[in-house]
């Protein structure tokens, strides 16, 4: 559990969950009992005063590049569109297992899907934060051929958000991949250059440029385990920190 006696450190978080975080270990769809523990994990970052805006991905149910390789019948650009259309499944699923939770949530989509989702209206959504609702971004940027990471990244600037935290299924940003190398390194932190300088992974390119260009921290860590957001808010030592070199030499 995360110490509620110390301030936050973040207010305002911009919280990035892969599809898989929605089901089991290598199965697809939508698992009752995972959505359920990120719900939960969900409602105790925002009963501590946290504003959270979440962009979740869809490779659970589908990723648009699985149609790149192979026939033409799809094209590319309407795979990417369909990868949208499944975060939108991923958002509606766990906005009920929050409003289940009884945690207050919006679901907004950058396609438009009026029936089942407000539009991503920016002054609109962080209204919606500053009222203590869960803002759930689905469908991306509502554009093909930009990943659901570039999405967090855009998102978290025009929000205003501390932080970027992605959510994934390793607890940090090693020096090597852990699975392969036994003697990788996990940094506890690192800056922006030399993740470029070691050609680590820790967003795709074009996400990571654009939290190093305006200066957005990137928290990696591993959203299996319960209470992480909570102690990450508060600032504890959790994952993976990714900023600019002066603000770690602070």
């Amino acid at each position: 559990m995360a110490d509620e006696s110390t301030p936050l450190k973040y207010k305002r978080i911009l919280l990035k969950i892969s599809g898989e975080s929605f089901c089991r270990d290598r199965q697809g769809g939508i698992s009752m009992t995972e959505i359920t523990r990120v719900a939960e994990d969900i409602r105790d970052v925002v009963n501590q005063g946290v504003e959270l805006a979440i962009v979740c991905g869809g490779g659970n149910i589908l990723r648009g590049k699985q149609f790149s390789d192979g026939s033409n019948a799809i094209k590319t650009a309407t795979a990417h569109y369909m990868g949208m259309t499944a975060t939108v499944i991923n958002g509606l699923a766990l906005q009920d297992a929050l409003e289940h939770i009884g945690v207050p949530t919006r679901l907004q989509s950058a396609i438009r899907m009026d029936s089942v989702a407000e539009p991503f209206i920016r002054r609109r959504c962080i209204r919606h934060l500053e009222k203590g609702r869960v803002v759930i971004l689905a469908g991306g940027t509502g554009s093909p051929f930009v990943t659901t990471d570039t999405a967090a990244a855009l998102r978290a600037r025009e929000l205003e958000a501390n932080v970027v935290m992605k959510a994934t299924k390793v607890d940090g940003v090693y020096s090597d991949d852990p699975q392969k190398n036994p003697h990788a390194i996990r940094y506890d932190r690192i800056s922006f250059q030399d993740v470029l300088a070691q050609r680590l992974q820790v967003m795709d390119a074009q996400a990571f440029h654009h939290c190093m260009e305006h200066n957005i921290p990137i928290l990696v860590f591993d959203f299996q385990k319960s209470g992480n957001i909570a102690k990450a808010a508060h600032g504890e030592a959790v994952g993976t920190l990714v900023a600019d070199a002066d603000d770690l030499n602070d």
